[in-house]
């Protein structure tokens, strides 16, 4: 029976099999109830007190509350209702009926009904308004009903993704788009967004593309490709008309070249692509294995200390004032060509551990002049799930050993079960800080050990930085020292359990101090390389959370000829030096030779060069502006931090950072 029951009597029913919503989708349907009213009629079953309880419909409930809090609507605003008499059993029935046999609209009829309100003369903001959608998703799909009609049937038809569609739509030229189409579908090659977005955005392809200098040119020609060629064009800039042919060639040398290099490293597989970096799509479902790089041979570390000694020669050159400008000339190319050859020798090549090489893979790349590249990074897939048959997942329940059951359930129900247990289990996790805490330290600190063909418990991930430099590390710097002390102390009993399960169970069987040590550690690892700069190396938050500890900087780290004064130019040295002691101490070290001023520099800094108390102080106290953590003024109002505001450590005592890291 239809009838109109005003909506401060409609209530919520326990029965209602949906328990889980869309906040983005329930704005749509908000603004939607607003803009055209209810559209759909409620499913209501009478109850108590002259009350009726919603068993479909509940999210069209909520948004006319919302909009009656909003007093866009009356509290006792009519609503029509289907009623229902039947039992509460076909209640639950009849819930489930209404939600799961929905089908979501085709993206062209989207784009075909949005056009039809444009050409009514609604903006796209009153069309985005009207349904609650983004100004970005209604222009979208506008874009998509320009499309050059074959495309457009295409898209509707289901025989091209939406993807595709869009990669169609990066040019509004439809005499293109249906040329590009016809290419794509005539069996030269299977199209992919990329491909499909080069060539509607390349009518003709110049030869020196990175496609064309792969395949080369008699091999296109030779393909029946077709060439056209202006008066004064050359090899590079002459047009390869076939796009699509090009494409197919490319693709199938990259195929080929990735099958030999899968074999020649012992790959278990190796993925081409045509631009010069692995898309997302391209690694999406994969993740990524451990590597390092490769250590420095003896020859290389020869090598490299042959280059410093060459390097510091032409620098003084450099920085000699009476050169001459020939010689000036020659330094500054040799100094570009040493640096070049350094970070050759420096970028090494990752190393992935022999048990993980036979089942991993690395991506092949075009670079920018047409040569295929491996990228330097390996990747694993997971163990694909078990085949599933139509008609139902078999699951064996019971303990290993014991009577086990065996029964019959649906995909849909396995994952709509899995969803509610995870629930159960996340609500008593959420009530104990305790439990979660330890979940986070152990998982991020057990991913060293993760067998990464397992499909991870959390999405918890905290990967260490690789940082600027591969391979490099200061070993020799207090700091890094006394962290390399702080890993080896760490408690590792719980590394002992042979699966996740165990070695939780070990970690949370220890000491509160031990586990408040992972906890510090795996969150300091996570941290990335920054300085007190300008550019891509600046990080505002850790400069406030320096401040906010209150580093001592010139306390952990002290500029040496190594690792500072022997990298920068005599000028950046003198002004340090002025710094500390003014242009009396500078001025005594003007006529030094850059070699030695790098050492004088270095006992200076370090307190061992005989001056004047005050200077040594000073010079103590020194460290190069981007060293230090910048800290910013409390804003009006804002209040200080103080010392006594600090949190206890794990023992109850607040630590200074050196007792942290004794």
């Amino acid at each position: 029976m239809i009838k109109s029951i005003p909506l401060n009597k409609l209530v919520q029913s326990p029965r209602n099999v949906r328990r889980h919503s869309d906040p983005a989708a329930d704005a749509e349907l908000k603004a939607s109830i607003a803009a055209h009213g209810l559209l759909q009629n409620l499913i209501v079953r009478p109850a108590a007190k002259g009350k009726f309880e919603v068993e479909a419909g509940e999210r069209r409930r909520r948004a006319m509350l919302a909009l009656a809090d909003e007093k866009r609507l009356a509290h006792d605003h009519e609503v029509t209702c289907l009623v229902l008499e039947d039992s509460a059993e076909a209640a639950v029935e009849t819930s489930l009926a209404e939600n799961f046999h929905r089908l979501a609209m085709n993206p062209a009829d989207e784009a075909q009904a949005f056009a039809a309100l444009a050409t009514g003369g609604a903006t796209v903001e009153d069309v985005a308004r009207r349904f609650g959608l983004t100004v970005r998703f209604v222009e979208g799909r506008l874009r998509l009903a320009t499309l050059a009609p074959v495309v457009f049937e295409a898209l509707a038809s289901g025989q091209i993704t939406l993807d595709i569609a869009k990669a169609f739509g990066a040019t509004s030229d439809q005499e293109i788009q249906t040329r590009v189409f016809e290419q794509v579908s005539s069996g030269y090659y299977a199209p992919n967004p990329d491909s499909v977005r080069r060539m509607v955005l390349s009518g003709t392809v110049r030869g020196s593309d990175p496609r064309a200098r792969l395949v080369g040119r008699d091999a296109y020609i030779a393909a029946g490709g077709r060439i056209e060629r202006e008066l004064f064009d050359n090899d590079d800039s002459e047009s390869w008309v076939d796009v699509a042919l090009l494409e197919s060639l490319a693709a199938t040398k990259m195929e080929e070249q990735a099958k030999a290099l899968a074999a020649e490293q012992g790959l278990a597989w190796v993925k081409p692509t045509l631009d010069p970096y692995a898309s997302h799509d391209l690694v999406e479902g994969l993740v990524r294995l451990p590597a390092e790089p490769a250590p420095l041979t003896d020859a290389e570390l020869a090598r490299l200390d042959e280059l410093d000694a060459s390097y510091d020669e032409h620098a003084a050159i450099l920085e000699n004032e009476d050169s001459a400008e020939d010689a000036v000339a020659a330094a500054e190319t040799a100094i570009q060509a040493i640096e070049r050859e350094c970070q050759e020798i420096r970028a090494r090549p990752p190393v992935i551990a022999p048990e993980l090489k036979a089942e991993a893979g690395m991506v092949l790349v075009l670079s920018r002049d047409g040569t295929p590249v491996l990228q330097p990074v390996f990747y694993g897939e997971r163990q694909a799930e078990p085949a599933e048959a139509d008609d139902g997942i078999e699951v064996v329940a019971g303990e290993e050993g014991s009577d086990r059951r065996r029964t019959t359930l649906s995909k849909r129900l396995v994952d709509e079960l899995a969803m509610q247990r995870r629930d159960v289990l996340a609500l008593h996790v959420a009530s104990d800080p305790g439990l979660a805490l330890d979940i986070m330290v152990f998982t991020l600190a057990d991913a060293e050990t993760h067998d990464w063909r397992a499909r991870p418990a959390t999405t918890l991930r905290a990967p260490v930085p690789a940082g600027p430099i591969i391979g490099f590390e200061a070993k020799d710097a207090p700091a890094s020292s006394a962290l390399a002390e702080l890993r080896s102390g760490l408690d590792e009993r719980w590394r002992a359990g042979t699966d996740a399960t165990a070695r939780f169970d070990l970690f949370r069987a220890l000491p509160d101090e031990s586990r408040a040590a992972w906890l510090g550690y795996v969150v300091a690892r996570s941290l990335e390389a920054s300085l007190n700069m300008t550019g891509e190396r600046l990080l505002p938050f850790q400069d406030h959370l320096g401040s906010l500890i209150g580093i001592d900087m010139a306390q952990w780290w002290r500029p040496t000829a190594a690792n500072y004064f022997d990298r920068v130019s005599k000028q950046v040295i003198l002004d340090a030096l002025t710094d500390v002691g003014g242009l009396e101490l500078s001025s005594r070290f003007a006529s030094v030779k850059k070699s030695d001023l790098a050492m004088s520099a270095e006992r200076v800094f370090a307190g061992t060069y005989i001056t004047e108390v005050e200077v040594r102080e000073k010079a103590l106290a020194w460290v190069p502006e981007v060293m230090r953590f910048a800290s910013a003024a409390p804003e009006a109002g804002e209040a200080e931090i103080d010392a006594s505001d600090a949190e206890p450590g794990v023992d109850g005592e607040i630590h200074t950072p050196r007792e942290l890291a004794a």
